[in-house]
């Protein structure tokens, strides 16, 4: 949504209280004392009331607003700024756009849509061919490993490790200074290591059972034919990346630059929420101003509540 149609379509608080009525209402609530689907909305109370057994239900609770009392528009104005650009913005910007006096309010609302984020995403399986790589971000040292020497290579404390899949396939017609696939879906998952009973249980997690998986010879992925279709193993030099995993490395760089360039370092325990929103932006990126209504509506089935590490 551009920043004009907000203005227009979402002038005021009471707007944006009646848009998130409206997805409720469209997507079905469902009373947590009885099960019952059918309600009435008390104005008075501004909340809805179970038919059944008269359970009163916040417009807020059970979504990702849930025992917030930040007002809608924050939240509208956050999914805003959120969906409208490739990169994203500070929980720090957004205060400042927002006016508000506290920052840990702000902060928290953002990890909850990133959070929502991938909960939505989490709910597909990637199919088809699928690259799949591992990557190491770089992150803050860990607080119980401030006064431990700085390892080097994988096992650094500075070092996250994420694994990395992309639904990618050779184009129907060849253009020229394209790229050998064209690339749909990303899933970007922090892992606590590269050990192949660590990765597998993540792979069958994200892919479908048909999909047929390409990556490199590594051991981390000796397992990864149990789960799916096909596994193509190979030796990929580093001539060969763009040719053989295009997509996968591309992702990984753009992230990390991404992250470079808007947060200059991310503590590990939360490199997977900006992961989320990066993933999310990426599968959507078609859909344009319709994105926004996209978030909106995960924002409304959000179930899980959010804590802090």
């Amino acid at each position: 949504m551009k920043l004009l149609d907000f203005a227009i379509n979402y002038p005021d608080e009471e707007s944006c209280k009646a848009k998130f009525r409206e997805f409720r209402e469209r997507e079905g609530i469902i009373c947590p004392v009885c099960g019952c689907k059918e309600h009435y909305w008390k104005r008075d109370k501004d909340c809805f009331e179970c038919k059944k057994c008269h359970h009163r239900i916040g417009l807020k609770s059970g979504t990702v607003m849930h025992k917030s009392k930040l007002p809608f528009r924050y939240w509208f104005f956050a999914m805003l700024l959120l969906t409208s650009t490739k990169k994203s913005f500070s929980a720090k910007e957004i205060q400042r756009q927002l006016s508000h006096k506290r920052y840990q309010p702000i902060w928290h609302m953002l990890h909850k849509l990133r959070i929502c984020m991938g909960n939505r995403d989490g709910l597909y399986k990637l199919s088809n061919e699928v690259e799949l790589d591992c990557a190491f971000f770089s992150t803050e040292t860990p607080v119980e490993e401030k006064n431990k020497p700085i390892k080097r290579g994988r096992g650094s404390q500075k070092k996250t490790k994420v694994m990395i899949m992309a639904v990618s396939k050779i184009p129907d017609q060849e253009c020229k200074n394209a790229k050998p696939k064209k690339v749909r879906y990303i899933k970007m998952i922090v892992i606590p290591d590269l050990k192949a009973k660590t990765i597998t249980p993540v792979a069958q997690d994200s892919l479908s059972a048909s999909a047929t998986v390409i990556s490199d010879d590594d051991t981390s992925f000796v397992q990864i034919k149990d789960v799916v279709k096909e596994h193509k193993a190979q030796v990929v030099e580093s001539k060969d990346i763009a040719k053989v995993l295009p997509w996968v490395h591309i992702a990984i760089s753009n992230a990390k630059r991404l992250l470079l360039d808007m947060y200059h370092d991310v503590k590990p325990e939360y490199i997977q929420m900006y992961l989320n929103e990066f993933c999310y932006k990426f599968n959507r990126r078609y859909l344009g101003p319709v994105i926004f209504d996209r978030l909106l509506i995960a924002s409304v089935t959000y179930k899980n509540e959010f804590r802090y590490t």
